[in-house]
């Protein structure tokens, strides 16, 4: 008899395994480490962007398409490169409901989840090791909003975040 395949819903509580990864050719060969690196961890990568310096595509089409696809729920989490990763910072931080922290090491990635619950990541392919990207992604996917905040800064950093929710509620049409 054949055995029955039953899905199992993923809980609220538990780590999303699909992320969106989007590089122009100046971020490619970062993107292409963390993207190895990700899939190792079981992760489901949607890859957008080139994967090589030749492949010209623009960093800010790139970013655009990553976070759409954050907004749309295609994934919950998103990582976008270029040279600095500002320009892909700036593109996706236009759209509404994404909030992506430019960073250079993994402390700086990981008080982007805690502090500001970024749900996008943008690098430099230029400024950051292959290494420390690694230790930067993996901070921060490990991290929780408000992790390890001392309690009198607790109510300061929720009341940031949603400040900035209304901020964006505003000026967002």
């Amino acid at each position: 008899m054949p055995q029955k395949i039953v899905a199992v819903p993923q809980k609220k509580n538990e780590k999303s395994k699909k992320i969106v990864l989007a590089a122009d050719p100046m971020g490619a060969v970062l993107k292409n480490v963390i993207k190895k690196h990700l899939q190792s961890e079981g992760y489901e990568v949607i890859d957008y962007g080139t994967d090589c310096a030749e492949n010209f595509v623009t960093y800010f089409e790139i970013s655009a398409k990553a976070a759409k696809a954050i907004q749309q729920g295609v994934a919950e989490k998103g990582i976008v490169f270029c040279g600095t990763g500002v320009g892909v910072g700036i593109t996706a931080n236009k759209f509404k409901g994404i909030y992506c922290g430019m960073v250079d090491s993994d402390f700086a990635a990981g008080q982007c989840k805690v502090i500001n619950n970024c749900n996008m990541l943008a690098m430099g392919g230029w400024l950051i090791s292959e290494t420390k990207a690694i230790m930067a992604v993996d901070n921060w996917l490990n991290k929780k909003f408000n992790e390890g905040t001392p309690e009198q800064f607790v109510k300061i950093v929720e009341d940031g975040v949603a400040g900035i929710a209304k901020i964006e509620g505003k000026n967002f049409k």
